[in-house]
């Protein structure tokens, strides 16, 4: 059995930031997000059954999906949603398993964006928080999405609010100050986990 430590973090916290500062230090990574790209790459199945549902101008001009188009979808259409997730959450899930299994190190760092809002609290030995106030997570979101104040309010409100993250969480890294402050809080982190990892074998 691998030693698992989930990270997540709300839109915008610095979780990609918080994974690659581990990443440097050869901890292995399983994205969530990534692994959710690949399961919908132009020729798998999961594309040609939301190309079924949708009509090809899902698709970019390329043949790959248009993400922003199937957001637009979902995000007002609960059912929608609904769907595309008992589609894409099974393979999402087999794939991940696959991944957290073959992973060569002491521990795993599996970064789940939204580890509470799919229930996943318990799923992993350690759940690792990157937190940020919401102030800090809207002013980001704008500048790196180029949305809306109100585009990005909507983007947080559904999502599990910091109160359900922090009482989930069993480390948190405070993601609002400077970079050097991470790299200290990661090191510290990492040493617990290998020796946390270690007695766990």
């Amino acid at each position: 059995m691998t030693y698992i430590v989930a990270l997540t973090g709300g839109i915008c916290s610095g979780k990609s930031t918080v994974a690659n500062v581990f990443a440097r230090l050869g901890v292995p990574l399983v994205d969530a997000d990534i692994i959710a790209r690949q399961v919908v790459e132009s020729g798998t199945t999961a594309l040609s059954k939301i190309v079924a549902r949708y009509g090809y101008h899902i698709l970019l001009s390329d043949g790959s999906l248009n993400r922003a188009v199937l957001r637009q979808k979902i995000f007002s259409e609960q059912r929608e949603k609904k769907w595309l997730n008992s589609l894409l959450h099974p393979l999402i899930r087999q794939e991940t398993e696959l991944r957290i299994a073959s992973a060569k190190g002491p521990y795993v760092l599996w970064v789940v964006p939204l580890f509470v809002e799919n229930g996943l609290c318990g799923k992993a030995n350690r759940m690792l928080l990157v937190d940020v106030t919401p102030e800090i997570q809207l002013a980001r979101a704008i500048v790196r999405d180029g949305i809306t104040y109100q585009q990005a309010e909507q983007i947080l409100a559904s999502q599990a609010s910091r109160e359900q993250r922090l009482a989930c969480a069993d480390d948190v890294v405070d993601n609002s100050g400077e970079p050097a402050t991470i790299i200290q809080s990661v090191t510290f982190l990492h040493k617990q986990y290998l020796e946390l990892a270690a007695v766990f074998q």
